[in-house]
């Protein structure tokens, strides 16, 4: 399928009005459109159809998406992080682990652990400490996780424009839909689609800056007692994907 045979399928989509999701749960949305394009699910990096990769969300989604996982600078940052800001386990006390998100108030259990049975999960932003203290501050170009053990952790300009371009390293077309549920069952209406190129780090900054993007840190610790990287990430509201972009064309 090239881009003009997109282009001519998305238009169909859009005339058929809301389509019942063809997967429960979050992933529904792109398993719907992804069926209807004719596009095979699969896990394998590459570009979707063509020379672009297919990325699909809900216009008033509640939930953050994740723009692209990288751990801090220098490296060890994370394994300090871990150590110096970390509390004990909560596989320990046989309870869920929960992220701690800005401003929670809940008090960590008291157990006994040794370092190796320490975890961070914790939401970093710019607009206030959270309940550990640990805040996003950016300094010319480079984003800062302050923290009130001294750890040096950071993000450097070039650093994170490789980390997004490696990520989105083919031109993106966005899809956003219109949802809604009936009878306990999920509908779309693929209606808006946008062409992405060409990651702003200037705009990536503002939505730092302006809390809409913060920094979800999850690490913890293998059986054996190696640090592991869960994924620490920044993550935006899907509304703001665009905003992350210089180029942005309206094609839907």
């Amino acid at each position: 399928m090239n881009f003009d045979e997109f282009l001519i399928k998305m238009k169909e989509i859009q005339k058929k009005g809301f389509i019942e999701s063809h997967r429960k749960g979050d992933t529904g949305i792109g398993k719907t459109l992804e069926d209807l394009l004719g596009i095979t699910e699969n896990n394998i990096a590459g570009p979707d159809f063509g020379i672009f990769e297919l990325k699909s969300a809900r216009k008033r989604a509640s939930s953050m998406l994740t723009l692209f996982t990288k751990a801090p600078q220098p490296q060890g940052a994370n394994h300090e992080l871990l150590m110096r800001c970390g509390y004990p386990s909560r596989k320990k006390t046989n309870q869920s682990i929960l992220f701690t998100y800005l401003g929670s108030k809940e008090t960590l259990p008291q157990v006994d652990s040794t370092p190796n049975e320490y975890e961070l999960h914790i939401t970093v932003d710019s607009t206030r400490d959270n309940s550990l203290g640990l805040r996003l501050e950016i300094k010319g170009n480079v984003v800062y996780i302050a923290n009130p053990k001294g750890v040096q952790a950071y993000y450097e300009e070039t650093y994170l424009k490789e980390a997004f371009q490696k990520k989105y390293q083919h031109s993106l077309v966005y899809v956003l839909a219109d949802s809604k549920k009936e009878g306990g069952k999920e509908f779309f209406h693929f209606n808006e689609a946008q062409l992405l190129n060409r990651f702003n780090f200037e705009r990536f900054l503002s939505l730092i800056r302006s809390g809409e993007i913060k920094l979800d840190i999850r690490i913890g610790h293998y059986p054996d007692g190696r640090p592991h990287d869960h994924g620490t990430g920044f993550r935006t509201f899907p509304m703001n994907l665009p905003l992350c972009f210089a180029e942005v064309k309206k094609i839907l």
